[in-house]
């Protein structure tokens, strides 16, 4: 576990493990240049087994205002914090955790949130869709998917009883089948896996099944232009990056860290900088 803490600014910060991959910082900090805000977003390189001890350490220090949670603690920080949203029994993972007027800390999700903003100009009632991975990320997704009034959600994955499990709990109608099965008809495609991002394996998918028009949503972000999306568009197939959905968690984040909502009229600007 490693980052600077101490000074005179407040500050918020990213935890995961890996997390050099993460672009938070240059969101955050660009938004508080924007603002003109005192105040520090860092990273934080925090292992499974030194998360309780990181959450301890932060529960301590006044200038801490909270952190986002990425890959692999989006589950195992709910033993950690209140969930006074009941987050665990609705999406089942947290990204987000900050102090209360009380001091105290408190988790919630800004992700479902963050997925489903680019999608907001599109109506998916009765659209067949496609997820890749069951992990924390598809939590988010399904709880949206939940109340896009979709018709059916087959989800890819490695464990079948655990995705079945998704299904039920989201109460989505749909089927499980393996992460190498061809993909279906379906008019929307979301990986929610870190295949293909930096470090990871790649993610080898054919698209040609896809329904016309269809829409393919990478949450991938690093790297931005993903293997997935490059054939999405040779194929004429509208896609949605991972900026996106980062971009969206993140503004609802940076207003409960800092009590002001960021300045997203320079998203172009923002993109610009996190595509450099």
């Amino acid at each position: 576990m490693s980052s600077t803490t101490g000074g005179a600014k407040p500050y918020a910060e990213v935890i995961g493990d890996p997390i050099a991959h993460s672009k938070s910082p240059v969101i955050h900090s660009f938004w508080l240049k924007q603002l003109g805000m005192d105040a520090d977003y860092r990273a934080a390189h925090v292992t499974p087994d030194a998360l309780g001890a990181y959450i301890e350490s932060r529960r301590s220090d006044p200038l801490w205002r909270g952190c986002n949670v990425t890959i692999p603690h989006k589950l195992a920080v709910m033993e950690h914090v209140a969930d006074p949203g009941d987050v665990r029994a609705s999406i089942g993972a947290m990204n987000t955790i900050a102090r209360d007027d009380k001091g105290d800390l408190f988790g919630t999700n800004t992700d479902a949130g963050g997925f489903y903003a680019p999608l907001g100009q599109s109506d998916f009632t009765g659209a067949d869709v496609a997820i890749i991975g069951a992990g924390g990320a598809a939590r988010a997704v399904l709880f949206a998917l939940s109340r896009m009034n979709v018709a059916s959600v087959t989800i890819h994955a490695r464990n079948a009883l655990k995705a079945m499990g998704l299904l039920a709990s989201f109460g989505l109608k749909g089927q499980v089948r393996g992460m190498e099965d061809p993909l279906g008809d379906v008019g929307l495609l979301v990986n929610t896996s870190p295949l293909g991002m930096k470090g990871f394996d790649p993610l080898n998918v054919d698209l040609s099944p896809l329904a016309q028009g269809a829409v393919v949503y990478d949450i991938v972000y690093a790297p931005l232009e993903t293997a997935l999306l490059k054939q999405a568009r040779t194929l004429g197939l509208d896609t949605v990056d991972g900026l996106e959905m980062l971009i969206g968690q993140a503004a609802l984040a940076f207003e409960i860290f800092f009590d002001v909502a960021p300045p997203r009229t320079h998203d172009d600007e923002l993109r610009a900088l996190l595509s450099a």
